[in-house]
């Protein structure tokens, strides 16, 4: 297996990229092959500062990288030999069987549908995020960001597209899909969720369970929580305040303490043909491992097929 890197992307690259990947070579098996795509001679030097030797990576030099800001289907068409750009290319190839990077997010997602292209089936694909439980465990949030607007079919195979991931990266057995309302009544709602629910309801895909308000979303009323990106992005950048204002405020809590990104890694883009995991902007080395390992994971589980499967 190999798994490809953009070293340039994110805020911090490419010094917590190349860390990053010193950490995840630690924790991969021989067989397994971290690809370094971006400015070799810089990765090299970096490697080398930390008395790494190059030869436990594979490299693919390009010096070109596409900016945070840039916009995505522009910079896509208008920089191929881009870290991201040439990563999709042996995403595509099937040189690599996975690819992250912490770079700019739209790009990730322009890249993925140009590229590996969308799971057949699939209308659109969508970004999840994890929460933490209460009692412990975790949740599944999702679209996180990937489409900002939705139609009903779309937020039903979200709930598809979660459950499959629950299932097969997180071990979740037959995971509880809700979808995020106003209010639990069947009859709350915009006119997205109101048209949304009969549509799960009468679903035989996955284990609908009604609708959750925000307050359950670290409870245990469901595992898989369904929105629209719109709404997926405000409860997410919210849930990233709570870490950092407990940290701000000096308070120590186990519960909150899990709300910290970098465990987590990534988000993946579930619903296009190859295993593409975006990280966070400021992602550290620690969260640059994660996301590694995250991709290796999503290769390991064969999740790609078996959503392919699913829709079939």
């Amino acid at each position: 297996m190999k798994i490809g890197l953009d070293i340039m992307g994110g805020d911090y690259a490419p010094k917590a990229a190349v860390l990053g990947a010193i950490e995840a070579y630690k924790a991969l098996p021989e067989e397994q092959k971290l690809v370094l795509i971006g400015d070799k001679e810089i990765a090299v030097s970096i490697l080398q500062e930390n008395n790494v030797s190059p030869d436990y990576f594979e490299f693919v030099h390009t010096t070109e990288v596409i900016g945070m800001a840039e916009h995505p289907t522009k910079a896509i068409a208008q920089k191929p030999g881009s870290s991201i750009g040439v990563g999709f290319k042996l995403l595509k190839e099937g040189y690599i069987q996975a690819f992250s990077s912490a770079g700019n997010t739209g790009a990730m997602l322009v890249g993925s549908m140009f590229s590996v292209k969308t799971i057949p089936g699939v209308i659109r694909p969508a970004m999840t995020a994890i929460v933490p439980k209460l009692k412990g465990g975790l949740g599944i949030l999702l679209d996180v960001g990937a489409n900002a607007d939705c139609k009903p079919d779309v937020l039903l195979q979200f709930g598809i597209l979660g459950s499959l991931f629950g299932q097969h990266i997180y071990n979740m057995q037959n995971p509880r899909v809700g979808l995020m309302n106003i209010g639990e009544e069947e009859e709350k709602g915009n006119m997205l969720s109101l048209a949304t629910y009969p549509l799960m309801k009468d679903t035989a895909l996955f284990n609908f369970v009604g609708n959750v308000e925000g307050r359950d979303l670290f409870g245990e009323s469901a595992d898989i929580f369904v929105c629209d990106g719109f709404t997926g992005n405000i409860v997410l950048k919210l849930a990233e305040s709570f870490y950092m204002i407990t940290r701000k405020k000096g308070l120590k809590d186990e519960f909150f303490d899990r709300f910290n990104y970098e465990p987590h890694g990534g988000s993946p883009i579930l619903g296009v043909n190859a295993p593409v995991v975006v990280g966070h902007g400021i992602s550290s080395p620690e969260a640059i491992k994660n996301m590694v390992l995250l991709s290796r994971n999503m290769v390991e589980s064969d999740l790609v097929n078996k959503i392919k499967q699913a829709f079939v």
